[in-house]
Order: structure tokens, then sequence, then C-alpha cells
């Protein structure tokens, strides 16, 4: 069907006609022929505002045994409807769970019982009446007024209700396709109590970590997501343009720079809970867009991140379930503290049974190679080590496991070991063979810092579209001085996807990037 857009039209029809014309499915004609029935009453379909006394939950909470008086106002949207006649069964659902409403012809004004015969699943209504206990024992309330809140249009993709052995009804998704839930999450949140479950969880876990580092005196603070240099992180960037200034911008692929910055500025602990955007690929743990937590303690060193992490990670999972035993992707996943600590080039020699660190760039490649990597023969030494890590380590790492002493030329921003300049006070945590956490000791020696930019210029100008600029302003600030710092990341998104046990950052990330829709 061709559409044509004009004021007020499409396809040549009035939008209000279009909406109710033949060509529609018939259970969308159907509803609109209720909508009509409404208007006809005088009902409006979309009300303003509504004032419940209660949650369903909490509402369903006031009930005790035999109680007799107890009144509840509350609104929810219809899921489930029995109709018998002169009355009717049916469930409303928020976010705080679901309530059962009786409808009894005798109960309700004439006006009242005619909008309960226009109602469709997905409905959203208001309710007022006292709460009693059925037959069966669900606790319900008895509808003495109705007030239609707003017409569902679009039926909802529900699926069957199975009613389990403990008599708690289950509604299964209608949703056959995946993406099609990404693309909709207003309706897979709608259907699915357990997508609403996971982002619930998702902002208790959000609220523990701040909740924490407020406690520890960290300033939560907000920094630049438009940047006219990026830095912190190996990224491509998204760009664009501002009008007014005619000068290209980036969209922030870290906030590192920024909050050193402020350490420089004696706020000695920050943090920001930040929308980063990176211009890669999207996998099973990457999204473009994504959240990051990033906090700087001054006069503090990795050692001192090391314990940080494991405290933040544990906190969040007790916010969540009160234990440190998790299950996910089929793991049992202990997060209970210390954390198993193993140094980079001991993890390659345990797993990849090599000394990677005395190989010579040659042999690595042959190695990687090897692996089955067409790409190996255009990688840098330091491309070779993150393969070899990734492929070979990260998989076997179950328990949370803090990786730590990577190679110098693997952390531009990460200070010399102490005794052995050749590596870098750099850690990771990995869980379940993924990335949770990086940290250092932040590098604050100025001149140092210029010379690794440069190298990572020089990396740039041989093809590497990732490797870091020069930020002279940073260097700058590095010159009056910054405090010997500990520097951390954390993952959001990969923290959730453990916590609920999802296997794709797809399914924590309300809003996920997606490839065009043709279908649409």
């Amino acid at each position: 069907m061709t559409s044509q857009h004009s004021s007020g039209q499409r396809d040549g029809l009035p939008i209000r006609d279009w909406y109710a014309a033949a060509e529609r499915p018939k259970p969308i004609r159907d509803r609109y022929a209720k909508l009509e029935k409404l208007t006809e009453l005088g009902v409006p379909a979309y009300s303003y505002s509504f004032d419940p006394t209660d949650d369903l939950t909490s509402a369903l909470g006031r009930y005790e045994d035999d109680s007799e008086g107890i009144r509840v106002r509350v609104a929810g949207r219809l899921e489930s409807l029995r109709d018998m006649g002169k009355s009717a069964f049916a469930h409303l659902g928020d976010r705080s769970g679901r309530l059962q409403v009786y409808f009894r012809q005798d109960d309700l004004s004439e006006l009242d019982r005619e909008i309960r015969k226009l109602l469709d699943l997905g409905d959203w209504i208001g309710v007022e009446g006292e709460l009693f206990r059925t037959r069966t024992g669900e606790v319900t309330i008895r509808v003495e007024s109705l007030e239609l809140l707003a017409k569902s249009m679009r039926p909802l993709p529900l699926g069957k209700t199975e009613v389990t052995d403990d008599g708690e009804s289950v509604v299964h998704s209608g949703f056959a396709d995946v993406e099609s839930r990404y693309r909709q999450r207003y309706a897979d949140l709608a259907v699915n109590p357990e997508v609403r479950a996971v982002f619930m969880t998702r902002a208790r876990i959000i609220s523990a970590l701040r909740a924490k580092l407020d406690r520890e005196g960290y300033l939560e603070v907000e920094t630049p997501v438009l940047q006219p240099l990026y830095g912190g992180a190996f990224a491509r960037p998204f760009t664009t343009h501002h009008n007014s200034l005619d000068r290209k911008l980036f969209l922030r692929i870290a906030d590192e720079l920024y909050l050193k910055r402020l350490v420089v500025g004696q706020l000695d602990r920050v943090y920001e809970i930040a929308k980063n955007f990176r211009n890669e690929g999207i996998d099973r743990t990457h999204n473009p867009e994504f959240t990051m937590l990033e906090l700087y303690r001054a006069y503090a060193d990795y050692r001192t991140m090391m314990d940080t992490a494991e405290e933040l990670v544990t906190e969040a999972a007790l916010a969540v379930s009160g234990e440190l035993q998790v299950s996910y992707d089929g793991h049992i996943v202990d997060l209970a503290r210390p954390w198993a600590r193993i140094p980079f080039f001991e993890a390659i020699e345990n797993f990849g049974g090599f000394d990677a660190r005395s190989a010579d760039t040659d042999e690595l490649r042959r190695r990687v190679q090897g692996a089955g990597r067409s790409d190996a023969a255009g990688l840098s030494r330091t491309k070779l080590l993150d393969v070899i890590f990734s492929e070979w380590v990260e998989p076997e790492l179950v328990n949370p496991t803090i990786v730590f002493d990577y190679p110098i030329e693997m952390s531009p921003l990460a200070k010399p070991k102490r005794g052995d300049p050749e590596l870098a006070e750099r850690f990771e945590v990995i869980v379940a063979g993924t990335e949770l956490v990086n940290a250092f000791s932040e590098l604050n020696d100025p001149i140092d810092q210029w010379e690794r930019f440069s190298e990572q210029v020089a990396q740039r100008a041989a093809g590497d579209e990732e490797a870091q600029t020069l930020d002279e302003d940073y260097v700058r600030a590095l010159e009056y001085g910054l405090p010997p710092t500990g520097g951390l990341g954390l993952g959001i998104d990969r923290l959730v996807m453990l916590l609920t046990d999802r296997s794709t950052i797809r399914e924590v990330i309300l809003y996920p990037i997606m490839r065009d829709d043709e279908s649409d």
C-alpha cells in the first residue's frame, strides 16, 4: 500500500478514516468500532489523569484474612478478561505486579456497564472498589466504578496464559521474532514481566553502585558528550558537525581524560555513569552506545582499584539477590571475595602454552595465523597480544579473575610497573569469558604521556584507526600536576547481563542499535 502524506491525510483519506478503513486487520477494525461507540456514549477514550491510592501490589498487600471495608483505587493495563455475561473477572497489570478485579452488573452504573462491554485486552483502566477473597482464594477488587484511561487500538502480542500447579497465571509472549522485541520494546515490556524485571534490576544495580560511591566521598560529575578531541580508549568515534561554530565534534568514546582533569583541579574522588559511543561492530557483548561507570581516586593505585572493583561488583550482586553465587550463561559464577589474581603473561602461558613475553612478533603472528585469523599479517605486536589473550585466555576464566601487569604498549594511559617498566600497572577483571572492569595506576608524568601519545599518533599514521589522538590540552593539565591516582572503568551493561543471566547485551539495553527493518 503506497502512502501519501498531506495535511492530516494518508492514502487520500483523513487520518481517522484511514485508521478505520477496511484494509486494516479485523482486530484493529473491531477496536475502532468500539472507539466509535465510546464516542457516541460521550466517553473520552484518552483520559487526562487518574489518582490511584496504591499500585497493584501494595493494594494486594492491604488485604488481610477476612478483612472487610478495605477500599482501593488502582489503575493498570487489562491483561486478561473472562466475560460471563452479567459479570466478568479480569487482571490488571502494572510495574509492581498483577491484581484481579471483578465486575458485577449490579455494582456498576449503567454507563460503566456499557464501558465494560467495550473493553479490550491492552486497555488502560482505573477502578475503585472493595477488596475481597474469591472462593478460589484470590484477593480481588469488587469494582464499583470504572474509568477508561487509554484505549488500546492495536492488540498486544500476547500468547497463551498458563496456570501453574500453584495457581499462578503465567502469560507467554506472542513475540515470535526476537528482533521485533527489541524494535518494539514498548510491546515487549507490556507482555513480558521478566523483561520489565530485568530493567528494574538494572536500576537497582546502578542505585547500589551510586550509593556506595557517594558513601565513600566520591563526587558524581558530568563531562562532555560532544568533544573536540576524543580519547581514553582504543576505538573509532562517531563524528558530527556543529553548524554555529563550523567545527567537527566527536561523540565521546570514554570520559577518562575529562575526569582526570577534574582530579588535577582538586576534586580528588570523582565518578560518572556515562553513555559512551564507539563506531564499532555489534555482537553479544558490544553495542555502539553503552553505559560505563568510571571513577578516579587521588593517592590510590591499581592495587586499591582491585579492592574497589571487588567491592562494587559484590555490593551490586547483594543488592539484586542477596547472594554472591549467580547463574550466568550456563555457569555458576562465584563472586565471593577475594578474587583470583594472575599476571597477564602468566595467564597466556597457563592457557596458551607458551611464553608470549619472550616471543618475537613473527612467532606471535604465526600462532595467531595458526588459530585461523586471516588478518594476522597486518596486526601489530600489541594487536597480536590482544588477540591471543582474547581468544585463548578469556574464554577459560569463569569466576571473576583479576589479570594484571599488561604490556606497557597496550596501556598508553597507565603508569609503568614499579621495577619492570616494560609492563604497566593495569588490570582487567574477566568474568565468564568477558571483560567487566579495566583499571590503572594512572600515568601522571606529562613528558611520558606526550611520548605515549606520539607513539599512538605514529600507529594511526601507519593505519591503526583505533589508536589514540594527541590531546595537547590533557598534557597541559598534567603539567599542572595530577597526584598519584587510581582509575577504574566498569561496564554497566555487562554487569547487568551477569546479574540477570542475559546472554546478549541487547537484552539489557532498552533501545539497542538495530539494522534497518526491511519489513517497515
